[in-house]
């Protein structure tokens, strides 16, 4: 076997570029080069747990693919595998012939959105045109506006931004809506924290979300669309510029697409980072220049949207979701995911999992199957607490609902949303009234302040849980929460009031003992709420080896050596230093 004959891949997304993926690829350019071989440039390969990735393609289609790829052991499997033709075992984390410790990571997985996320190099219209890119396009085209909005209510696509509107149904609105102009905007402002879907998509399949655009523009009548992307991803922006360009030269962006009468222009608009953006009316003010603060609905975008003209505003993941529609035909894209949930879902999942990374999955999979079987597990095997789904507009689910089928209405009965796809998993470390104060931290520092619910009422919910993991909760605290929070919900103006509770109101639902142990009995079973807890040593395990005492920051241990020491509570700061230090486990939390 021939050495050139083999294909090489290196990720090189933020994730793998972060992970030192650029240095392995330039690493790998002059090795291969000997062999006649050019590494190719790919997206996130899902796996970010791996990082830097590798995949050696061989010429039989046989796929190895390598992690934790840096300069050294890259120059090894050039050696090893590319020269030698024999596979570097301690390096393989993927193969399509071999089982290997993270097939699990794959086996549950059902890739439609992300199938050539990995394969394709984002840089290049060609490489995407070799995997039936545009052919969507060219497909939707031959059939009217209206057969084109029947495709896709037929798929049951629903939104995946947020709580699950269905697709069809606001293209028709947007097609039905009077105007002799109208437009086409992508949601791309991923603000929810350890989300990272849509900038992976962006960034490793940038064509995709393009051809949905299109596609979506032929369907409703609009010849004018814009990307709404955070400035905070420049990797996502310089891809989708060069991916804009290329579908202009080859025909299926700007004027006369495809040689036909249809015209429709493309363009990025960088956002300031600002969360309340995300919501669509609070988006479209800014890209009119303005203050990105919601507007009062209706009306609605799809009848008076951008500049008072009728505009269809879906998120990256929606859009990209569109070609698919019309390669695989809407009766077999319909086939995976539930009645009610059609397809797939993307999520990032992040937290204490053991296999960080990006899973697409079919709608109605359980928890515990994305936690365990996708995930892995938490890490260091300690006990699953909660898993929060949907951001700072979503909810914490307890290990009691591990099997709950992943699908918009049983997410939304179970006090929680799919939102864009963040999945943030929390062992038994995570204080659930700390994690609740973080997410409303969040939200109400991003509010815009337009309306008095948001401004006001999640400033009194903060005052009262930082009280609360203070250890100066007051009886009614938890009555008060729940009355502001359900009134926030159904007073505010936009989607990011409405939900800004969805923590707090979720935690309480679930967690309700632990508010009532920080309230009641001054506890934080958790250990984070430094007020409410004390470091103790244990007499009887303490050996007086003074290595606490020594890495002591404030000098708070005392003792003589090979005699048991004591912790002064006045002088500690709690920073855990000592229960770190000790080799004795003599130093607990009380």
């Amino acid at each position: 076997m021939e050495a050139q004959t083999y294909r090489v891949r290196v990720g090189l997304a933020t994730c793998g570029i972060a992970a030192g993926a650029s240095k392995t690829y330039d690493k790998l350019l002059p090795l291969l080069a000997e062999h006649g071989i050019v590494p190719e440039r790919t997206g996130c390969m899902g796996m970010c747990f791996s990082e830097p990735l590798v995949e050696v393609i061989s010429p039989a289609g046989e796929t190895f693919l390598y992690g934790n790829v840096t300069e050294d052991k890259a120059e090894i499997i050039v050696e090893q595998h590319i020269v030698g033709g024999k596979p570097v075992e301690d390096l393989l984390v993927l193969s399509n012939v071999k089982e290997t410790e993270n097939s699990h990571f794959m086996a549950k997985q059902e890739r439609i959105l992300l199938s050539h996320m990995g394969v394709i190099d984002p840089e290049s219209i060609e490489s995407y045109l070799a995997y039936d890119g545009y052919k969507a396009l060219a497909k939707a085209m031959q059939m009217s506006s209206e057969d084109v909005i029947k495709e896709v209510q037929k798929s049951g696509l629903r939104g995946r931004g947020g709580a699950g509107f269905p697709t069809g149904m606001k293209w028709n609105f947007a097609y039905q809506a009077k105007g002799d102009k109208k437009y086409v905007v992508c949601n791309a402002d991923e603000g929810d924290p350890g989300a990272f879907m849509d900038r992976s998509v962006l960034e490793g399949n940038p064509h995709a979300v393009i051809e949905g655009m299109t596609i979506a523009a032929y369907a409703i009548g609009a010849d004018e669309g814009y990307i709404y992307v955070r400035a905070e991803y420049p990797l996502a922006i310089k891809r989708l510029r060069k991916a804009i360009k290329e579908a202009n030269e080859h025909g299926y962006l700007g004027n006369k697409i495809l040689g036909t009468d249809f015209c429709f222009q493309l363009k990025i608009k960088e956002g300031a980072g600002a969360f309340v953006c995300g919501e669509e009316t609070a988006l479209l003010a800014s890209i009119e220049g303005e203050r990105g603060i919601p507007r009062p609905r209706p009306p609605f975008p799809a009848t008076s949207g951008l500049w008072g003209k009728p505009t269809l505003l879906n998120n990256v993941e929606t859009y990209a979701n569109v070609p698919a529609i019309f390669r695989l035909g809407a009766e077999q894209y319909s086939k995976v995911g539930t009645e009610r949930s059609k397809g797939t879902k993307v999520f990032a999942l992040t937290g204490k999992i053991k296999k960080t990374g990006l899973a697409e999955v079919p709608m109605g999979i359980t928890m515990r199957e994305i936690i365990y079987d996708v995930g892995g597990g938490v890490q260091d095997d300690k006990e699953f607490k909660a898993v929060q789904i949907g951001g700072p507009s979503g909810g914490c689910l307890p290990a009691e609902l591990l099997d709950l089928p992943v699908d918009y209405d049983s997410l939304t009965a179970a006090g929680a949303m799919m939102g864009s796809g963040g999945l943030v998993v929390m062992d038994e470390t995570t204080c659930m009234v700390d994690v609740a104060k973080f997410f409303l931290t969040f939200t109400q520092s991003e509010s815009c302040g337009k309306c008095t619910p948001c401004r006001e009422g999640t400033k009194r919910m903060l005052e009262i849980l930082e009280r609360i993991t203070e250890g100066n909760g007051q009886p009614g605290d938890i009555e008060t929460l729940e009355e502001l929070g359900e009134a926030i919900r159904d007073s505010a103006l936009c989607g990011l009031g409405q939900t800004a509770p969805n923590p707090v109101l979720s935690t309480l639902r679930y967690f309700r003992h632990e508010y009532e142990e920080h309230i009641n009995e001054g506890k934080c079973r958790a250990g984070v709420c430094t007020n409410l807890i004390t470091y103790y040593i244990i007499p009887e395990k303490c050996t007086g080896c003074t290595l606490c005492a020594r890495n002591c920051p404030v000098n708070a241990i005392s003792g003589e050596r090979k005699q048991p020491h004591v912790i002064d509570p006045s002088v500690c700061i709690k920073c855990g230093v000592c229960m770190e230090k000790c080799n004795f486990d003599a130093i607990i939390l009380k």
